[in-house]
């Protein structure tokens, strides 16, 4: 009886930082159900990757070099070839990745620094057809608070805020008051129990709970 071949997962590995790209390559190099087929820095490299080549599965980081959005590749990569499985490897908490993530942009996503997911059970889970993601992004403490005590309504202006929007500019945009945009901010400062708006800003930013910087 001719004994059957064992299945070999090709894998793209996408990841800017270098020590984090070899520990994940890594990763792969000491398991016979895969081989590493390229490691990227820029996820648009990846995309090019996968329209020249059948790809089993990408590895994708969010924020990639030259600020290319993982997302938005990974997005592009499902659309171009419906076999190609995509998990997002990502730091950022930021609610609005793990929705993007959710909405179509990858098959499952593992977080590097929160939770207890083994990374290799996610990616064997993904390339059987399965979709794996967590119910809700991280809870993070920001100074006297966690992330999760922010409103959704509140993440929304907090979110324009950081992108550097006036109080004017975020009432147009998410159709409230002036001064219901400084109220909703001035109750954020005062729960977390920070000294001024910029202290604020500088936590979130810290702490990866808002990216706004995504191409």
């Amino acid at each position: 009886m001719k004994r059957r071949e064992k299945t070999v997962y090709k894998v793209i590995v996408v990841e800017d930082n270098m020590f984090m790209q070899k520990h994940l390559v890594d990763i792969f190099s000491f398991d016979e159900r895969f081989t590493v087929v390229g490691a990227y820095r820029d996820s648009r490299e990846a995309e090019k990757a996968v329209s020249e080549s059948n790809i089993d599965l990408v590895l994708m980081d969010v924020q990639t070099l030259h600020n290319h959005s993982g997302l938005s590749s990974g997005e592009k990569i499902k659309n171009m070839n419906k076999k190609t499985k995509v998990v997002i490897v990502t730091s950022l908490i930021d609610p609005e990745v793990l929705s993007k993530a959710k909405r179509g942009a990858a098959d499952s996503l593992w977080y590097k620094d929160h939770g207890d997911a083994d990374i290799v059970d996610v990616i064997l889970r993904t390339l059987e057809g399965e979709n794996v993601f967590p119910d809700t992004s991280p809870d993070v403490e920001l100074n006297n608070m966690f992330s999760s005590e922010i409103t959704p309504r509140q993440m929304e202006i907090l979110r324009l805020f950081v992108k550097g929007l006036t109080y004017d500019e975020i009432a147009s945009e998410l159709n409230l008051s002036k001064n219901g945009v400084r109220w909703n901010l001035d109750r954020i400062v005062e729960k977390g129990g920070f000294k001024n708006k910029h202290e604020l800003l500088a936590a979130v930013i810290e702490n990866k709970l808002i990216v706004t910087t995504l191409k």
